[in-house]
This record gives structure tokens, sequence and C-alpha cells, in this order.
């Protein structure tokens, strides 16, 4: 009963998905046996610490466990972690290699004391130990320690990637999916790869996992009702509107959950440029307004009669 995202997780470096360039790069240190410190930035899901742990597999062997420490530094993100777990694991002799790895994932929500703490240690047990940085956005890192490494920047994964990645977890685990469900969890992931195998393993339940089945067990608004809504509000149907969006909303979805599929949607409807510029200023209104606490059903009527006088 493994979660399947570390089940599927590639173990050697040449099969990370998506991201060639730096995968023939990273190829280049693993033939010599040896890596600097590295910084990977990029989106979720798209690979990052998949590469690390890739790494290790790939330079320590059965033994890689021993010599990589991955921490999260959104749970542990003060000076502390550095001085202590990071330092203590950093100055013991690696087991049967040359050095040793720390990954320290999200490393952007380190404090910039502890950042710079960790500066000091990086330079301290270089000879022993290589730091693997992740984060998402590396502008948060501290200039001294982007300096000390070898920056890679991720990008998001694209859809026929993550198809031909879904279709062999599919095939692995003999289930039945129509095309249209597999657009929809690629759709819903967004890029990402995580989420996207987490989104097919919670439809596994299902004998046939159709499009509804992904929409229904993950609780997503399904794209047309999202279209129809915004279509009968530009079309001036303000009422016909209203009631849809008291029905999402008795079905259980929150005002933050239309909104969102709302900016998604509007892309893909037949409208002008103009008119796509004007929805996408509304929407960003009252998304705002939603998070600063106004009540969600009073915001989108608002939203929705705003919409309704577009061009009129």
């Amino acid at each position: 009963m493994e979660i399947w995202t570390e089940k599927y997780r590639p173990k050697k470096i040449s099969d990370v998905i998506g991201q060639e360039k730096i995968t023939q790069k990273l190829q280049v240190f693993m033939d010599r046996g040896n890596i600097t410190h590295m910084l990977f930035s990029g989106p979720p899901g798209c690979g990052k610490t998949t590469a690390a742990i890739a790494i290790a597999h790939e330079l320590f062997g059965n033994s890689w466990h021993s010599n990589f420490l991955e921490l999260n530094a959104s749970d542990e993100r003060g000076i502390d972690v550095v001085r202590n777990k990071i330092k203590n694991f950093a100055k013991i002799k690696p087991i049967s290699a040359n050095y040793k790895i720390v990954c320290l994932d999200e490393a952007d929500s380190l404090t910039s004391d502890a950042q710079h703490a960790l500066r000091r240690t990086m330079e301290r047990y270089a000879r022993t130990t290589r730091f693997i940085l992740i984060c998402n956005y590396s502008n948060r890192i501290i200039e001294p320690i982007q300096s000390r490494c070898a920056i890679f920047r991720y990008k998001s994964l694209q859809l026929d990637d993550m198809r031909i990645q879904l279709k062999k977890v599919i095939s692995s685990e003999n289930l039945k999916v129509d095309d249209n469900a597999i657009t929809g969890i690629l759709r819903l992931s967004d890029g990402d790869m995580r989420r996207a195998i987490n989104i097919l393993q919670s439809c596994s339940a299902e004998k046939n996992i159709t499009e509804d089945t992904v929409y229904s067990i993950t609780h997503t608004i399904q794209p047309e009702n999202i279209g129809k809504l915004i279509s009968d509000a530009l079309d001036g149907k303000f009422i016909d509107a209203r009631a849809q969006l008291i029905s999402l909303m008795k079905s259980g979805y929150s005002g933050e959950d239309v909104i969102r599929d709302m900016a998604r949607q509007m892309y893909t409807l037949d409208i002008n440029e103009k008119t796509k510029i004007q929805l996408i200023e509304k929407i960003g209104q009252f998304e705002w307004r939603i998070a600063r606490g106004g009540t969600p059903q009073i915001q989108l009527e608002a939203l929705l009669a705003q919409i309704s006088n577009i061009d009129k």
C-alpha cells in the first residue's frame, strides 16, 4: 500500500521527465562521481526533490539513507535547525563515501539568520558535505548562498510529458481510465506531477475512472459549469447566473473555489481580448475582497452583477 508518488519516483537522474537540459548537466556530475553545492528553484511538482533523491541513489547506492539528510525548512525554519540537526549531521564522517548530502527542501522559508548560519556551515564542512537547496523562489535565498551554489531553474512540466508518465502509472496499476479523465487530471494538476499522481491514486478505488469521477473525487467544479456561469453573466442573464452560483455553493464549493475556477476557465471562452481583460480585473478585485474577509456569496453576486454590465 505504497503512496504512488514514492512508488513511481525515479531512481536515476536520466529517468526524471521534462527537464532535459538540467538532467544532462546533472548527469555530468554523476559521471564524475562528484557534485558541488546546488540550488534547485522552480514551481511545485516539477522534479526538484526527485532529482535530489535520484542523485543520492546514484552516488551512494544502498547506503544512501545513511549519507543523505532531507529536511523541510517550512517545518523547521529557525537558526536552531542549522546549528543542531544540519551541523551535527555534517560533521560526522560519511559511510563508504567521500562526502554526504544535506537536502534542504523549501529553503526559501528559512529566516535570514538561519540562512547566514547555513552559509557558514556550508563553508566549514565543504570537504565532507554537499548541500542541495530546494526552493520555489531563488530570490528569497541570500546572495552569499547563491554564489556558492550551481543554480538550476526548473520549469513547470509540459502536459505531453505528464500524460506519458500518467499512462505508465495507469498501465502498471491496471487501471481503466478514459482520455477525458486524464485530461481532467492534467488540467487540475496545473503542471504538478506529484499532484497528478495523487489525484489518480485517489480515483483508483473506482473500477472505471471517468472525467466525472475525477471532478467528484477532487471536489472540483466541472469547467463547463463555470463556463456557463460566466457566459450567462456576460449575456446579461444575471438571475440565471446567480441561480447557478447558489447551486454550486449549496453543493459545498467555497467562494474561493468558485472565483479561482472562474479565473482559470475564462481564458477558454470564445470572447474578445478586451472583455477578458475586464473580466480578470474584476475577478482579481473580488478575490481580494473575499480574502480580506468579505462574505463570499455576496461578493460573488456583486461580481456577477458587474460582469453582466460589461460592454452594456
